[in-house]
């Protein structure tokens, strides 16, 4: 999984999507059809060349089939075209891992955003130059369309800074994510350029937490918060191959006081805005 405080679809368990009606309902159709044919889930997985679990997986709506799977189950269920037809209106959002839709859906309405990030910068800031690196460094490798569909889905997402002029983003991104110099000098020039842009908008405060800080609240690691529409607030972390959408108002609360103790460790905005351009003159 490529992290970005935005998960992306990689290799592995992160490639299943959240449960959606369309999904449900095909995997209804399926379990229906493959009873009324009187075949056990076992029996239907040995004629299709997949295995039990993925049978299952379909079946409640869990997983996304694919082409094969769709055109085996359709061939040994009567061979009709239904299941084939109903599966062109599966929908999920390519590029973004299961675990962070719920995330990615509730960003999109929020009226407050606040990210920190200490691994690399955030999906929202990074440039296309940037961002294909941590695609073209993912392990296992990934495959173009992979990364096409990534791409796709991190600029979307990134549609919101300008087109939600009322929604207050609050960024805190560590030095070093700039010193690091992923993707070399001339894609970081290209980065920090872009994070001056960014931050004249009148919506977005990016703040810089310096490398040297005696005191740091944020050493447990990245985190995002938002308010939504209803002043309700919501907490995401994210970890290797999965997220953590939270909810829980006492644990949202703690996160929120780290944030705000942050924002007095970082720089100040002008500050930060300085450093930036400092460093930009460095490359």
């Amino acid at each position: 999984m490529v992290a970005d405080s935005g998960g992306v679809v990689g290799i592995g368990g992160g490639g299943e999507p959240e449960s959606s009606d369309s999904l449900r309902t095909f995997g209804a159709m399926v379990q229906a059809l493959r009873e009324h044919a009187g075949l056990s889930r076992e029996e239907l997985a040995e004629t299709i060349g997949y295995s039990k679990h993925m049978v299952a997986s379909v079946e409640l709506g869990r997983r996304m089939p694919d082409a094969a799977f769709v055109e085996g189950v359709d061939r040994a269920l009567g061979n009709t075209g239904a299941l084939i037809r109903a599966a062109r209106h599966l929908g999920r959002q390519p590029g973004l891992a299961a675990w962070f839709r719920k995330w990615a859906k509730l960003e999109a309405g929020a009226i407050t955003l606040y990210t920190y990030e200490c691994r690399l910068v955030p999906g929202l800031l990074q440039t296309e130059a940037y961002a294909r690196q941590l695609f073209h460094d993912e392990l296992p490798p990934l495959k173009d369309d992979q990364i096409e569909a990534q791409w796709a889905a991190r600029s979307e997402r990134q549609r919101l800074l300008r087109e939600r002029p009322n929604t207050a983003f609050s960024f805190i991104v560590e030095e070093q994510l700039l010193l690091r110099r992923t993707g070399g000098a001339a894609t970081t020039r290209e980065l920090i350029d872009h994070l001056l842009d960014v931050s004249e908008l009148r919506n977005v405060e990016i703040q810089v937490m310096p490398l040297v800080r005696e005191s740091h609240a944020g050493l447990h690691g990245p985190m995002q918060l938002l308010e939504t529409s209803e002043n309700k607030w919501f907490a995401y972390t994210e970890a290797p191959e999965s997220g953590q959408l939270l909810a829980d108002r006492k644990v949202v609360s703690v996160l929120q006081g780290r944030y705000a103790r942050m924002r007095s460790q970082a720089l100040t905005i002008p500050d930060s805005v300085g450093l930036l351009q400092r460093m930009r003159g460095d490359l």
